[in-house]
This record gives C-alpha cells, sequence and structure tokens, in this order.
C-alpha cells in the first residue's frame, strides 16, 4: 500500500498516486482530497522507498510503521510532534529499540508520527510487505 503513498518536497501531507501522465503524476491530497499534478521537477518519493537508520543498518519504513500501530494498538499515535526531543527519543526506542541515534534525528521522529497519524486517520492502516511487493518495479 505505500508504493502509492507519495511525499513531495515543499508541499504538506501526503499524496496518493492515482494516475500517471507525461512528464507528470497526477496526485491526491490524503488530508484534502483535491487532486493536482506532480511535475517531473518535484521531488517526489514513495513512502515504499523510505527507511529508517538502525544500529545494524536500515529498517524499510513499512516495519516501522507496523510497529508503531503495533505499539499503538492501531490508533493515533500517543505522542504528540510538539514534544521535547528527549520524549520523542524514548518514545521511539519502545518503537525500533535499535535505531541509530546519531543518525534518526527528533525531526525524522517528527515526520513519522505525523505522517503515521495521517495515514491512520484516512484510513490507510495497511502497512504490510507483501501488498508493496506486489507492485511492478519501474
Amino acid at each position: 500500500m505505500l508504493n502509492n503513498i507519495l511525499s513531495i518536497s515543499g508541499k504538506p501531507g501526503l499524496f496518493k498516486l492515482v494516475s500517471r501522465g507525461k512528464n507528470m503524476l497526477i496526485v491526491e491530497s490524503l488530508e484534502s482530497g483535491k487532486r493536482q499534478p506532480a511535475y517531473a521537477h518535484d521531488k517526489v518519493i514513495s513512502l515504499a522507498d523510505i527507511a529508517m537508520f538502525t544500529n545494524e543498518g536500515e529498517k524499510p519504513l513499512a516495519e516501522v510503521m507496523e510497529a508503531v500501530k503495533a505499539k499503538e494498538n492501531g490508533a493515533v499515535a500517543s505522542i504528540t510532534t510538539k514534544s521535547t526531543a528527549d520524549q520523542l527519543r524514548t518514545w521511539f526506542a519502545d518503537v525500533l529499540p535499535d535505531f541509530d541515534r546519531d543518525r534518526v534525528y527528533p525531526s525524522d521522529i517528527k515526520k513519522l508520527i505525523t505522517w503515521y497519524n495521517l495515514l491512520i486517520q484516512t484510513g490507510n492502516n495497511d502497512f504490510s510487505v507483501e501488498a508493496e511487493e506486489e507492485a511492478p518495479a519501474e
């Protein structure tokens, strides 16, 4: 499912891939439902391509989101993005105990919380790895 959810640099929120056009993508905002083009010069990344640093390497975002979902019992995160850096790191240590404390910044944890809450609130709560593998590679 995360293959079709996109983050676009410079635009707030997350977007769902609707269609592909010539030199652009048609995306729909998860928050407002408005459709808009994302051009080739926009920095667009699929959530399936994002990973978090751990002491042993990298962990795909899908697995991290599943861990957050398990910790929060499928509800929105119990911590807010306005929490202190120490509170964020303590909360994230419960989710991903072996995260690299030197390369995962509080801003990364805040973005994860924001994305997770947005996905849960919009009913996009399937973070399974199997769903990602079914999508054709580009």
